[in-house]
Order: C-alpha cells, then sequence, then structure tokens
C-alpha cells in the first residue's frame, strides 16, 4: 500500500513538471523591432502593434527570425540582414514567436529559451 503511493506521488509529481516545462520551449520565430528603412534595430518600445511590413511606408516593424537557424541579432542601432528572416508572421501550421525581449546587445538567436510568447495571430491589416 506505501510502495503504490509513493509512486502514484513520483508519477503525478512528474506529471506537474512535464506540464510546467511545456510553455518554456523556444519559439519557432523571434522578432525584433526594426526600421525598415534604415535596416537597424530599435528598442522594442518602438515597435507599440503588430504591423507588417509590405514594402513601403515609414516607421518601426517586427522582424521575424527563425529561431532553429544560424541567424545572428544585431545590437540596437545596429544593421540587421533581410535575408534572414521576414516581416510578415510566418503562416505555415501555428508557429509559435516570441516579439521582443531579445538581449539588447545581440547574440545567436539559437539562444533564446523563454518568456513572453504565444501563437501567431492569423488575422490580416490592411495598407
Amino acid at each position: 500500500m506505501r510502495s503504490a503511493t509513493v509512486t502514484l506521488g513520483l508519477t503525478t509529481l512528474m506529471a506537474a513538471s512535464l506540464t510546467g516545462c511545456a510553455g518554456e520551449e523556444q519559439p519557432d520565430y523571434a522578432a525584433i523591432c526594426v526600421d525598415p528603412q534604415t535596416q537597424t534595430r530599435a528598442d522594442d518600445d518602438n515597435c507599440t502593434d503588430e504591423r507588417e511590413y509590405h514594402g513601403s511606408g515609414a516607421g518601426f516593424f517586427w522582424f521575424y527570425m527563425a529561431t532553429r537557424g544560424n541567424a545572428f541579432v544585431p545590437p540596437i542601432g545596429g544593421r540587421y540582414n533581410a535575408a534572414n528572416g521576414t516581416y510578415t508572421v510566418p503562416r505555415t501550421g501555428s508557429p509559435t514567436v516570441k516579439r521582443g525581449g531579445l538581449d539588447k546587445g545581440g547574440g545567436d538567436i539559437g539562444t533564446i529559451t523563454r518568456g513572453g510568447f504565444g501563437k501567431a495571430g492569423k488575422g490580416s491589416s490592411g495598407g
């Protein structure tokens, strides 16, 4: 009887710990706030909404980069490589996206591990 209680308790504990880890998986895409006109990274506070850049217009927009590639995230004020991502949320499958919160000093995009991401929206915007 005591053995069954211990086994059940350990099973419950393991299930709870696995559920807690699910929200900490690496997102499929991470977005940095950019100024497409100068191709430089801007502070996340400049990207106040989820507007998508379609080749024209001024302002700041999110730039989405795959986290499983070897992309480099530039520091704020640094130039980014437009070939390393897209200005629109990838719409294949149900990708997870993290907007902002990346290291302001730049670095390897593959080191993202937690926080502030969720399912990407499927909506569209005019423009």
